[in-house]
């Protein structure tokens, strides 16, 4: 069995297309399942309309409608797939589930529900009749190669679909989540060849695939002088999809019922306050009262909680999606002003401010990590990296705390220990010198002697965006464990 021919237009997804081929041409026998998730704009309709129309497949896209509408509607898809005179009636989801088995009689075929959390909202007891169709030793199932694929982008609903006691918990055997493109990808797809330029508009709309081609219309940046004219025209102009864009990823997601909360706890992350007691204050709530609305955000995708390196009780709340922070940050302050001014340019410049210190810096800290973690080169560190994050380490002689933006672990397959590889400070707008690395060499020295395995040996990373001191540059050429890293190393394994 060899892989699908993919698209020519499909960008990049090659462990996905992958994936979805062996699910789709699996000639086992019996019926299967596999789920599909992802944040919406990522691909996953394109990925899954490709799929069926290069093996045959049978594709359904859910409407927000009733549940007797529903059926109708799969009825008539039904019966022009099969070349019906008409369209298929049918009077509950098991009929249409065993004809669906039926489709997979012949050989394998992949059978597409897109948007499945339509069709539960309109009737939740749909998991279940797909369970009791799947179930073993029944008929319908064992003579059928149907591939059933369920799709949604409410990530709150997909990932309780196989958790805990959920009905079709252990039945799907694919679960692919359709993940944004990282930071050099987004620089490829964008087609932006200047390293700062492509983190800056990394930094706004992320690796969103749809934001280029549906909402930007391949309205790129031409160049860094073209970058600021670019937000204007393309995010800030109430006339572009994006400016709307993050007010309406909070309504796609149905757990989300009280958006002004939800709302202004994302206002908070994107002000800085990450941690729980900082947000709650933001807010003015008490801290338990968060507890809440913070697990739905985690669950729908919208924040992740990242645990500090060094003190293990304490947690940071970053929001996942760039345009949100970036919504948060800079637009919804001037929000007013920017659905009647002529020319936003005016307002964009005055938020550069809120721009650099709330999204670029936090994003590009972000993106370093990450680097560090899965794309940079094998000898950057002494080992591979198991754990990467950001922390605090406390200084109780000077009773003061330094805050350390990057922490690299590895893994010690002896005893389980965590090595500590590197600390790190990242700069987005300065140059860095022989201050900074004078900083991380005393923090390396506080974590030796608080007894931090690896601490007396661990690199010291400096990375900065606007370069270094040519002193910093020549004491780097004769320390090994002083790494450099600019703005171009982080695009450096892929061509812009």
């Amino acid at each position: 069995m060899s892989n699908l021919r993919r698209p020519a237009e499909m960008f990049d997804r090659d462990r996905e297309w992958a994936a979805l081929s062996a699910f789709a041409q699996d000639s086992t026998r019996g019926a299967s399942l596999g789920i599909v998730s992802g944040r919406r704009r990522q691909g996953k309709t394109f990925l899954l309309r490709a799929l069926c129309q290069a093996t045959g497949g049978f594709y359904f896209a859910a409407e927000e409608a009733t549940d007797a509408e529903s059926l109708q509607l799969i009825g008539a898809a039904l019966a022009d797939h099969l070349g019906a005179p008409a369209p298929l009636t049918f009077h509950d989801w098991s009929e249409v589930v065993d004809v669906l088995l039926t489709l997979g009689r012949d050989g394998a075929t992949p059978v597409v529900i897109d948007e499945f959390p339509y069709l539960v909202r309109a009737n939740p007891r749909l998991p279940s009749i797909i369970q009791n169709a799947l179930a073993p030793l029944r008929q319908e199932r064992d003579e059928s190669r149907t591939r059933l694929l369920l799709c949604g982008s409410a990530m709150s609903f997909m990932g309780k679909l196989l958790s805990g006691g959920a009905p079709l918990r252990g039945r799907a055997a694919l679960e692919l989540v359709v993940p944004t493109l990282d930071h050099q990808l987004a620089a490829q797809f964008w087609d932006v060849e200047d390293p700062v330029t492509a983190m800056k508009v990394n930094a706004i709309v992320g690796g969103t695939p749809a934001y280029r081609r549906e909402f930007a219309r391949d309205d790129t940046p031409q160049g860094p002088d073209d970058f600021d004219a670019w937000v204007v025209r393309t995010v800030l102009s109430p006339t572009s999809p994006l400016f709307r864009e993050a007010r309406y990823l909070l309504a796609d997601e149905p757990d989300l019922r009280d958006t002004a909360l939800y709302h202004s706890v994302l206002a908070a992350i994107a002000s800085g306050n990450t941690t729980r007691g900082h947000i709650a204050s933001y807010l003015g709530r008490k801290s338990g009262d968060l507890a809440h609305p913070l697990t739905i955000l985690e669950d729908c995708g919208l924040i992740v909680h990242e645990p500090d390196a060094f003190r293990g009780n304490r947690t940071n709340f970053r929001i996942a999606e760039p345009l949100i922070t970036f919504h948060h940050a800079v637009m919804r302050p001037i929000w007013s002003d920017l659905e009647h001014t002529r020319d936003a340019s005016r307002l964009w410049r005055a938020a550069q401010r809120r721009f650099t210190g709330n999204v670029l810096g936090p994003h590009f800290e972000h993106v370093v990590r990450h680097w560090v973690r899965h794309l940079a080169p094998e000898d950057l560190l002494s080992d591979l990296p198991n754990l990467v994050g950001a922390g605090v380490v406390n200084d109780p002689a000077a009773r003061t705390s330094h805050e350390i933006d990057v922490a690299a672990f590895g893994h010690n397959d002896r005893d389980g220990s965590r090595p500590l590889l590197a600390i790190g400070e990242v700069k987005w707008g300065d140059v860095m010198g022989r201050g900074h690395v004078d900083r991380l060499a005393h923090v390396r020295s506080l974590l030796s002697a608080q007894g931090k395995p690896g601490a007396e040996t661990t690199r010291l990373l400096c990375v900065s965006a606007a370069g270094f001191t040519p002193e910093l540059r020549e004491r780097a050429e004769n320390d090994e464990g002083l790494v450099l890293v600019d703005a171009a190393d982080l695009y450096a394994s892929v061509e812009l």
